[in-house]
């Protein structure tokens, strides 16, 4: 459904079921923003944005989204730009990809 919403306000979305094949979309691809769910499989949130932070080359910045009552600590852990806790207002979701994806140097979002 989100992906949806998001191409349908013509963003261009790459997805990933995990951080891991997120990591290697990054590898083809230069985003202008990651959605990144703390809780995946195979690799986590937290794993994903240590590898990320270690990879060569500029990084886009990350705006973390969690049902985690704590959303903004962790988003603060993993360096992210921001947080949006689940469940999110798709306006407000739709106003902070807005803010954070013009601030990257990249060129298209990703969610992982």
């Amino acid at each position: 459904m989100l992906e949806i919403t998001l191409i349908e306000e013509g963003y261009e979305v790459l997805s990933a079921s995990d951080g891991e094949a997120a990591l290697a979309l990054l590898e083809r691809n230069r985003p202008n923003l990651i959605l990144l769910d703390m809780r995946m499989p195979v690799m986590d949130g937290w794993g994903f944005a240590r590898a990320y932070a270690s990879s060569p080359g500029p990084r886009a910045p990350i705006l973390v989204m969690t049902a985690a009552v704590d959303a903004g600590t962790w988003a603060r852990e993993v360096g992210a730009c921001a947080s949006v806790a689940k469940p999110f207002d798709l306006n407000r979701l739709l106003d902070s990809i807005a803010v954070h994806a013009g601030s990257a140097t990249g060129s298209s979002p990703a969610s992982a």
